[in-house]
C-alpha cells in the first residue's frame, strides 16, 4: 500500500517565529501560520474567507541549509510564504491533569519567499539558501509552479 504525507500551503504568519535551542546545539523555529478556505455564506450567498491556523516546526537539520535561522532571520508576523512540508502528530501528557493531549503540526521541508522586504528592497538569499529561494516578483520567479 502506498503512503504519501505532503503538505503544500501558501498563507501568512500569524506571528513572529519563535526560535528555541537545544542543549545539542539544534534550533526549531515554531511558527504561527493561517491559511483561508473559501465558502459560500447561505444567508448572503456571497463568498467568504474562513481561517485555518496551523502550527509550523521548521529545523536546523540538513549542513549548510539552516532552515530555523533563515525563518528566525527573515520571516515577520503578516509575511506571506510558500511552504512545503509532511504532518507529524505530536503527543503529551497534560501538566495538570496528565490527560493525554496531542496536535497536528507541519514539519516544514522547504519554503519560498512570496513578498518583498519591508521598504520595497528585494530580499537576497541568505548564503546558505539554495539558489531557487526568492522573493515574488525578483529575477527568475517566472518558473514557480502556482
Amino acid at each position: 500500500m502506498a503512503n504519501l504525507n505532503k503538505v503544500m500551503l501558501i498563507g501568512r504568519l500569524t506571528r513572529d517565529p519563535e526560535i528555541k535551542e537545544f542543549s545539542n546545539g539544534g534550533k526549531v523555529a515554531k511558527i504561527g501560520f493561517a491559511v483561508n478556505n473559501r465558502r459560500k455564506n447561505q444567508q448572503s450567498g456571497q463568498w467568504e474567507d474562513v481561517p485555518v491556523w496551523v502550527d509550523l516546526k521548521a529545523f536546523n537539520r540538513e549542513p549548510g541549509r539552516k532552515m530555523a535561522d533563515q525563518i528566525g532571520n527573515n520571516l515577520r508576523k503578516g509575511q506571506q510564504i510558500f511552504v512545503e512540508g509532511h504532518l507529524v502528530l505530536e503527543e503529551w501528557s497534560g501538566k495538570e491533569d496528565g490527560k493525554k493531549q496531542s496536535k497536528m503540526v507541519v514539519v516544514v521541508d522547504d519554503f519560498q519567499f512570496l513578498e518583498k522586504r519591508e521598504g520595497g528592497a528585494p530580499r537576497a538569499p541568505e548564503p546558505s539558501e539554495p539558489a531557487g529561494v526568492k522573493a515574488a516578483g525578483e529575477e527568475g520567479m517566472d518558473d514557480v509552479p502556482f
